[in-house]
């Protein structure tokens, strides 16, 4: 086999194979020579080549959040590595194992006018679980500081930084190993923390009327059937759930936005929770934060094994543990409570229900219409990726079937990566996957297109309406040159020319007859990845959404 001749590349290697990473992701460059030529030269890991630094940490980071393992990025020294940071800061808020490795310059040559030299040292600091920043020559302690980074992404889950600097010549090859690297498996650095006594906990519980759980961003299948029948059977409970908690019950609300907008004050006042228990990643909904921030219940229990945000301002506990580790030992303790919370609840969402499909009958072709249209349409047991800004927003409005797993980059909420992770997920997870996504964050994510592992049966539905349509539905907007431009960013472009670029198959659609015909040939094809792209009228979106809300009253 062939190695590269510098120690500490060889050390990063050793140690990499011996930690059970399998899946690297490289972007060219020539510092970071002796790490591509020993990550792609062993057989024991799947290495992937990816141009555009910033497509590859968003590919890694689909992959990750598949395999839920830690995926490696390799790149060059200089600004190459910078280009990483979107996508360590999503993986940082999502809880996602990342592990960054970046090759520098010797520190002799920072700061005195050398070609690619920045100051990589520390760089993700803010938004990193460990930065191991190790010296040009191998030893046990870069060993250890490369172990500790792996295992804190493992058993931390989140994103980790190497820096490791290399000096010419970087091509040199060896046969053999001529360092033996010290590999040692720390035990779990967050260790499960026994479940305290929930005595008082149930007390408190068992004398509620009104509780509410509210579930966000969550892996499919992750909650027990039993946690999820007691609680649906609870009169005393109204859960709550978004589109990305792939968490389902007839008894449950997964239209949150449905219900509560038309509220006026005396229905929050009467809505409100006296305890509010959460799980799951970031919330989605702006409408049931502003509810929970303005009516605050008089308890917010928190479920998760190692964070919690104080997200409406009222967190008074936090359980460190899994959501069925809990309930598992907190639902023998609580008892029937009498109470018409969850009747009240649930016969709003049934009038709710009807007034959405008599407006969608009579909808015109708009943004709604054809989310409601292309979301019923999805093959059962496929993966969703969703895209964040309006495409998020619009799917929590509609009822996913059961069986599609959802996803979105929830942690920092931004457009940039979404194609990219899209792809590394599809992939990953071998499942037929399809990617709904506004223009601007296609074009924003374009590189993602400059791929090679895009899966065969991978579809990408783009809803066209010219432009960056959040913010007409968000406060603010007005009809005139400022707003077109650096708001709305209007513009006339579509995906064509890119899907003839790379090899795509390419239809659209620009009403009803003509999206009924294109997505029946769009799930058609398998033989290579297809794009379907929707043109909605720019106009009238907004109204047809502030028009649904109003006749939901």
């Amino acid at each position: 086999m062939i190695y590269p001749k510098i120690p500490l590349a060889q050390s990063l290697i050793q140690i990499c194979q011996a930690k059970g990473i399998t899946d690297i992701v490289i972007s060219p460059g020539s510092r970071n020579a002796p790490l591509t030529i020993g990550f792609a030269n062993n057989p024991n890991f799947k290495c992937y080549s990816i141009a555009d630094e910033r497509c590859a940490a968003f590919f890694a980071l689909g992959i990750a959040q598949q395999i839920k393992r830690p995926v490696a990025v390799v790149c060059t020294s200089g600004s190459a590595l910078l280009n990483y940071y979107p996508a360590i800061a999503e993986a940082f808020y999502s809880q996602i194992p990342l592990i960054v490795i970046s090759a520098d310059r010797p520190q002799s040559k920072i700061d005195i006018g050398d070609g690619q030299t920045i100051r990589q040292e520390n760089v993700f600091a803010n938004h990193s679980l460990y930065n191991a920043n190790l010296t040009e020559e191998a030893s046990k302690e870069n060993d250890h500081k490369i172990n500790e980074a792996i295992d804190a992404a493992f058993h931390k889950k989140g994103p980790v930084h190497i820096n490791a600097p290399f000096e010419e010549p970087l091509y040199e090859t060896v046969s053999e190993y001529s360092v033996d690297a010290m590999v040692h498996h720390f035990a779990a650095l967050n260790p499960i923390a026994p479940l305290e006594d929930l005595t008082a906990f149930a007390d408190i519980w068992n004398k509620s009327t009104k509780k509410l759980v509210l579930v966000g961003v969550n892996d499919p299948n992750a909650i027990s059937n039993a946690t999820i029948e007691a609680l649906a059977k609870d009169e005393s409970v109204v859960v709550m759930t978004e589109t990305t908690s792939n968490l389902y019950h007839p008894g449950f609300i997964s239209n949150i936005d449905t219900i509560i907008t038309p509220f006026d004050n005396g229905d929050f006042e009467d809505f409100c929770p006296e305890i509010l228990v959460t799980f799951g990643g970031m919330i989605v909904s702006k409408r049931i934060k502003a509810f929970l921030r303005k009516h605050k219940p008089k308890q917010h229990w928190h479920i998760d094994s190692l964070r919690a945000y104080d997200t409406f301002g009222i967190l008074t506990k936090h359980f460190e543990v899994s959501p069925n580790t809990f309930f598992e030992g907190f639902l023998p303790l609580t008892v029937a409570v009498k109470s018409n919370y969850f009747e009240k609840t649930n016969r709003i969402k049934e009038i709710r229900k009807e007034k959405q499909q008599v407006y969608l009958a009579k909808t015109p072709f708009s943004d709604f219409a054809v989310f409601d249209t292309v979301i019923k349409s999805l093959p059962k047991n496929s993966q969703l990726q969703i895209s964040n800004s309006a495409a998020i927003r619009y799917a929590q409005l509609i009822n996913i079937d059961s069986s599609i797993e959802v996803y979105c980059n929830r942690g920092t909420s931004g457009i940039d990566g979404s194609t990219s992770t899209a792809i590394g997920a599809a992939l990953a997870s071998k499942k037929q996957t399809v990617f709904i996504t506004g223009d601007v964050s296609f074009l924003y994510d374009s590189n993602a297109l400059w791929n090679n592992y895009i899966p065969n049966n991978f579809k990408i539905i783009i809803i066209n309406n010219g432009g960056g349509g959040i913010f007409r539905i968000l406060p603010g907007h007005e009809e005139n040159a400022v707003f077109n431009t650096f708001f709305e960013t209007s513009h006339s472009l579509t995906a064509e020319h890119l899907a003839k670029m790379y090899g795509l198959y390419y239809f659209t659609a620009t009403d009803v007859p003509s999206l009924e015909g294109s997505l029946k040939q769009f799930y058609a094809q398998n033989s290579k990845a297809v794009i379907l792209e929707i043109f909605t009228p720019t106009v009238e979106n907004d109204a047809v959404l502030k028009q649904f809300f109003k006749e939901l009253s």
